[in-house]
């Protein structure tokens, strides 16, 4: 039997222009649709092929923050999840705090693969997945747009500069995802109301013993810069004598 284990975030919809609180301490979220990171829904696709391919397999989705991120969660679990657990915090925490109560969870349930999106789309840390390996001491894949599982052994395919990287290692291991990996699935109706009987655990944050502290601070958040005016360039010549005029190339 294999059990996967799928990390999900609650984050601000892609399709949405993001903008900091007055304060630019944080970003604005107040009456801003949002969702599961793009990343984490496309490894939970994929978690969910995988059960469809060995129905012996469990599913079991994971969040944390407060009670208001419930909602990732049904939706994970009208995905295909078989049951989803909430580690509830009012804190804000990094992606090693994040890491430390992952590796707590995994401990107690676990799991043969952890598949998690390869970075948030709120803080881009892409740091999580490196962190939660690095501690537990398992072998870690990412970016990863192909998986294949045969028994204990994982065979893995990435995209990287020069073209298509193929790697195996075993189970347990993390591995985080791309966007080539999948297309998510559109949740239809009767799965979200079979979402809605699924069981969803609650655990206290503060009952893991773990010290949540960040050891990073947010300073300011502000908007990009404008961009200045792009200009239309007619033919290769034209570019390069601009090309020369800036600096960018020796006359």
């Amino acid at each position: 039997m294999l059990k996967i284990l799928v990390p999900v975030k609650k984050v601000v919809d892609y399709n949405v222009q993001v903008r900091p609180t007055s304060d630019n301490k944080s970003v604005d979220t107040a009456n801003v649709k949002m969702g599961i990171n793009p990343f984490d829904e496309i490894a939970l696709e994929e978690a969910v092929r995988l059960k469809e391919k060995n129905p012996e397999t469990t599913v079991i989705s994971i969040t944390i923050g407060k009670h208001t991120v419930q909602d990732v969660l049904r939706s994970s679990l009208a995905f295909g999840a078989d049951r989803s657990i909430l580690v509830e915090t009012d804190l804000e925490l990094g992606p090693l705090q994040i890491a430390k109560v992952l590796c707590n969870i995994v401990k107690s349930e676990e799991p043969d693969l952890i598949l998690m999106g390869k970075q948030a789309i709120d803080d881009d840390c892409n740091q999580t997945g490196q962190m939660l390996a690095g501690i537990l001491g398992w072998p870690q894949v990412t970016f990863i747009s192909r998986i294949d599982l045969q028994e204990k052994e994982v065979f893995l395919k990435r995209e990287i500069d020069s073209g298509v990287e193929e790697l195996k290692t075993t189970l347990p291991c993390v591995v985080t995802v791309d966007l080539r990996l999948n297309n998510p699935r559109f949740i239809s109706l009767p799965n979200i109301i079979k979402a809605k009987k699924k069981e969803i655990k609650v655990i206290d944050a503060k009952e893991l013993d773990i010290d949540l502290a960040r050891k990073t601070k947010i300073i300011e958040i502000n908007e990009p810069g404008q961009r200045e005016k792009g200009e239309i360039i007619q033919d290769v010549d034209e570019l390069i004598d601009c090309l020369k005029k800036s600096g960018v190339l020796n006359k």
